[in-house]
């Protein structure tokens, strides 16, 4: 008769641990999806080092942003099964990238080749097989696509990277017979398992312009908004008469960095290696470069907390790829026009105007006018005006 090997087990004191970020960013069209995600990426970037890699699903749609971030863009086409999106995780992850951004995930769930149409083929394949009406072998066609879905979730968390997936939504509503519609507000066009898993997840309404809503009427719209408790502090401020009220700010970069300084879990703070980092990540001239080595060389010999020489090594090596590569690197202007530009003529010049190309005329002139420094308020109408009127004129029609 067998026995049961005795277990031994261990408590030992607690001790929170460096884990990777998975990020869900949810939005409606012309929301500013993308460009906050690449706000949040650059930030986690200045933590941790490293590449930034966006997988792109939209067409090309993350090259619209590539001369206002640094990032390397993976061109990801049909079929989106969710085997195919963890191959594409799984070649970045091998190439070293420390963040990558998945814009966008919701063709995982309703793009060609994905869970729907999945499930579709799945149908009638099991219906011919069995000789039964598809609406038999709807529920048993569901394993295949779901289990692939569960491995790239899970997987997903077992990855030594920084995650931000995008997803599209659309504004739902929930029929009961005999009964008005009753709306659901805005949902993600995605499964219901990525919620579940994800780190923080929030909310782009239409309009508004990278700026998360974290509260809502609608009990749908609430329970894909997830902010967990240690989050709170980095998007919410002091209510004047006592307790906290939410920010009105857009995503932005010292978000991202916030978050990855969390996730590296218990190290203890090292500024002056965590500023060493960045500015790796944002060095693209030997000079510069040859200038932060020797920041490196007088540290270098020192003590470090736990992970710190890794993380410097690696944001050294990401640097100097950059350097090898001749990026190009951004001159500040010296002086301003003794008249400056007003901000308030061309944030409504930007939303003026009727397509891409006269968008990007206007840009260059605004450009010109500001002498490059433009003000990020400014910069910002031009990106979302932008983001939106390339939605309404490229927009993927998914079946």
């Amino acid at each position: 008769m067998s026995t049961t090997p005795t277990r031994v087990f261990e408590a030992k004191p607690a001790v929170r641990e460096a884990v990777g970020l998975l990020i869900g960013v949810v939005g409606a069209s012309s929301s500013g999806k993308t460009f906050s995600a690449l706000r949040l990426a650059t930030g986690i970037q200045q933590i941790v080092g490293g590449d930034i890699d966006v997988i792109d699903t939209e067409n090309g749609r993350a090259l619209y942003y590539a001369d206002r971030f640094r990032f390397n863009h993976v061109r990801f086409g049909a079929p989106f099964s969710p085997l195919d999106y963890l191959e594409a995780v799984r070649y970045c992850a091998k190439r070293g990238s420390k963040t990558v951004l998945i814009d966008s995930m919701s063709h995982e769930h309703e793009g060609p080749g994905g869970v729907l149409e999945w499930h579709e083929q799945e149908t009638q394949r099991l219906a011919k097989a069995w000789g039964v009406p598809p609406g038999k072998a709807q529920l048993a066609a569901w394993a295949p696509p779901k289990s692939a879905r569960r491995k790239f979730i899970n997987e997903l968390l077992q990855l030594n990277v920084n995650v931000i997936a995008t997803f599209r939504a659309k504004e739902k509503l929930k029929v009961v017979p005999g009964k008005d519609p009753q709306p659901l507000g805005w949902q993600p066009i995605s499964g219901d398992e990525f919620i579940y898993e994800m780190t923080l997840q929030c909310l782009l309404k239409p309009g508004s312009n990278g700026v998360p809503a974290w509260d809502s009427d609608y009990d749908s719209e609430r329970a894909i908004m997830k902010l967990p408790a240690q989050f709170v502090e980095f998007f919410t401020v002091n209510r004047e008469g006592g307790g906290r009220e939410f920010k009105r700010e857009q995503l932005s970069e010292e978000m991202g960095a916030k978050l990855a300084q969390w996730a590296i879990g218990g190290s203890k703070p090292a500024p002056e290696l965590d500023a060493l980092i960045a500015d790796y990540a944002k060095c693209t001239d030997l000079a510069e470069f040859q200038a932060i080595e020797k920041r490196r060389a007088a540290v270098w010999a020192k003590p470090m907390p736990a992970g710190y020489k890794a993380r410097v090594k690696e944001a050294s090596d990401a640097a100097i790829t950059r350097v090898n590569s001749g990026a190009p690197t951004t001159v500040e202007n010296d002086k301003a026009d003794a008249t400056p530009p007003d901000d308030k003529t061309w944030k409504e010049t930007a939303r003026s105007q009727e397509s891409v190309k006269a968008l990007d005329t206007e840009w260059q002139a605004c450009l010109a006018a500001y002498k490059g420094n433009v003000p990020l308020e400014v910069e910002s109408a031009f990106t979302f005006a932008r983001e939106q009127m390339s939605e309404r004129e490229n927009e993927i029609v998914l079946t």
